[in-house]
């Protein structure tokens, strides 16, 4: 599943197109993704102004001007692509460009033309159906059940070493387990939580509140660095995820432990080999002898 840098870059990406736009006509070629549409979905869209693109966790946000913000989740392999007029540039510069398949074209929203210019076409595709969309009322957004309980932002001033030392106090569960709670920190994942242990140098099986408080400091920048990183290349290319553009991401080049189960661990002076246990029902990629 995309992770917050993966929604970052949609978000990034879609942002030229879709933030101070008008939506023209929006078309719904299904009643459903993964839940079904809310009623009036189209009819409710149709003529609003999207005021701005924000994201929240994993959530794409999209206020609108009729009160109402568009909530979208990419689920598994969601992803958009936007048309623009010949000539224009495409959002976002990334390595590898991939061809949507138009009967896995669920939701169509067309942007007014501004200032005599042709608006775009927004496109979102998604083969398995595990994303979804809904339209929730703005001022009672963050009381809404997917939103109520989460965290701060790993990249927001919110989080921090104090975060940490408040979620880990007295907990038995390891510190990855508590990391992926949406709980304690809003929108991480198995991927970037994987490499900011390692980065960290902390085991992810040891119990959380065994964990010096002056080592939470160094994992709460490890967390911030490597989200922040991943962002600048684009998100990582794993099986389905696109940006906005088409086109994949590329920080899986830049993985330290990640899917590198055998390989040398490359803390310098580390002779450790990485390792991968199943955690959770996750794969857990660590070096056993460098994270401790």
């Amino acid at each position: 599943m995309p992770e917050l840098p993966e929604v970052e870059t949609v978000r990034r990406g879609l942002e030229p197109a879709l933030a101070g736009a008008r939506l023209a006509r929006v078309r719904a070629n299904r009643p459903d993704l993964r839940f079904p549409l809310p009623e009036g979905f189209v009819q409710r869209l149709t003529g609003a102004k999207i005021l701005r693109l924000d994201r929240r966790a994993k959530y794409l946000l999209a206020p609108l001007d009729r009160g109402d913000t568009l909530v979208m989740h990419l689920g598994m392999t969601g992803r958009f692509e936007i048309a623009v007029p010949e000539g224009s540039t495409r959002p976002g510069d990334f390595a590898r460009a991939v061809t949507p398949d138009d009967k896995h074209a669920h939701v169509v929203f067309e942007t007014e033309a501004t200032n005599g210019e042709q608006g775009a076409v927004v496109t979102y595709y998604d083969p398995r159906r595990f994303g979804f969309m809904d339209l929730i009322a703005t001022d009672r957004l963050d009381r809404h059940p997917w939103f109520a309980t989460m965290g701060p932002e790993p990249l927001g001033e919110a989080f921090d070493a104090r975060t940490l030392v408040a979620a880990f106090n007295g907990r038995k569960q390891g510190p990855k387990t508590l990391l992926l709670d949406q709980k304690t920190v809003a929108g991480l994942g198995n991927i970037y939580v994987c490499e900011a242990l390692h980065r960290a140098h902390i085991s992810p099986f040891k119990p959380a509140g065994m964990i010096a408080g002056k080592r939470l400091g160094p994992l709460a920048a490890a967390i911030k660095a490597v989200l922040a990183e991943a962002v600048e290349v684009g998100g990582s290319s794993l099986k389905d995820f696109a940006a906005a553009d088409g086109a994949l991401g590329y920080f899986q080049h830049r993985f330290r432990v990640y899917d590198r189960e055998g390989q040398p661990c490359p803390t310098p002076g580390c002779k450790g080999v990485i390792a991968r246990e199943v955690q959770a029902g996750r794969s857990t990629f660590f070096c056993p002898v460098c994270q401790v």
